[in-house]
């Protein structure tokens, strides 16, 4: 069961707009992206939603999952406005993507994340466990 949005919200199933998903990103405190890596980004989803507040046009919170579709799943872009954070709104985002993969995965899939200090009680609550020290994120930044 999804949970529900505060009156006045409703959740999109496909990732927000070019423009929403750079001004979210930015304005969440994520790292900023460039136009060019957003539109090639948000088609490779292989699930994302963003909600939309009564009268607004404009994506106030969004997340998307990547990943084979077969058992790996990788959760990314979560991100909701400052003045619409505390409202449940990032967690009928996390709940929806997570709906879409026990639909559509095959038993068994993976879905996995890396959690800045400020998403670790939403994902906690939705069962995700940290893994560390077995296994730590790791990245690489290409020029």
């Amino acid at each position: 069961m999804s949970d529900p949005l505060p009156d006045g919200y409703r959740l999109v199933d496909r990732p927000p707009s070019v423009r929403d998903y750079l001004e979210l990103r930015e304005r969440a405190g994520l790292s900023p992206k460039r136009g060019d890596q957003a539109a090639a980004a948000l088609p490779g989803s292989w699930a994302a939603c963003h909600v939309l507040h009564d009268g607004d046009d404009h994506a106030v919170a969004m997340g998307r999952l990547i990943g084979d579709g077969g058992w790996y799943f990788h959760l990314v872009d979560m991100a909701v406005l400052p003045e619409h954070q505390r409202r449940g709104l990032g967690s009928a985002v996390l709940d929806h993507l997570l709906q879409e993969v026990r639909a559509r995965a095959p038993q068994g899939a993976y879905v996995n994340l890396l959690a800045d200090p400020p998403g670790r009680p939403l994902y906690a609550k939705h069962g995700f466990d940290e893994t560390a020290p077995d296994a730590i994120g790791m990245g690489l930044l290409l020029d």
